[in-house]
């Protein structure tokens, strides 16, 4: 009788917390015979412990040893990456109202600072007064009737600019720091694959 292969694709990213036992139903999406698949799945690959700090990096190769220690002559076809980076989440202490009000001062103090320092190298306030000049034929050191709305839309802009407005976002599309955001994440994992694997390699040759 043909054994029926299993297909094992593993998961990108796994949040856990301290303690926790991490089986092969966390780590990978498995498709194949049900009593197969749940034998697989509730197969113990490693426990979080305080020496695993923040990041683990569970390998394929580890979980195909686990699974041919007990099932040596199973079909596995794997799919996908080869790794499995697992973030694990400590308690953090909650943020008080006053730190919070200062975080956002300082945040609000050096978001304005920069946007007039930026306006400051332009020269925006000249660049106002000759628009309000070639406009009007009068010339005025302040022209509030260009600055105020330009103001209120530049606040607006940005709003729009990062599709958020506190939690609710417009629309479904990402915003640019959102983008620039999972970048900086996959970036980010492909370097802790990498040095996981300089890690083993170094470790392999010590041996």
């Amino acid at each position: 009788m043909e054994v029926e292969a299993v297909y094992l694709r593993m998961r990108h990213r796994l949040l856990c917390s301290p303690g926790q036992t991490i089986r092969i139903k966390d780590l990978a999406q498995l498709v194949g015979p049900e009593d197969v698949i749940q034998e697989i799945g509730h197969m113990i690959v490693h426990k979080i412990t305080v020496q695993d700090k923040t990041i683990v990096i569970i390998d394929l190769m580890e979980v195909l040893k686990t699974i041919r220690k007990k099932i040596p002559l199973l079909d596995i076809q794997t799919v996908g990456t080869p790794q499995t980076i697992i973030e694990v989440q400590y308690k953090r202490p909650k943020i008080t109202g006053v730190y919070f009000v200062i975080v956002w001062i300082l945040l609000f103090i050096g978001a304005a600072l920069a946007i007039m320092n930026f306006h400051e190298d332009v020269s925006m306030q000249q660049v106002h007064q000759k628009i309000y000049y070639l406009v009007t034929g009068r010339r005025n050191d302040y022209p509030l009737l260009l600055q105020v709305p330009y103001s209120i839309g530049l606040g607006l802009g940005m709003v729009l600019f990062f599709n958020h407005i506190f939690k609710k976002r417009f629309n479904e599309e990402p915003s640019p720091l959102e983008v620039e955001m999972f970048n900086y994440q996959q970036d980010l994992d492909q370097y802790v694959i990498m040095n996981e694997n300089k890690e083993n390699e170094k470790k392999a040759h010590d041996d």
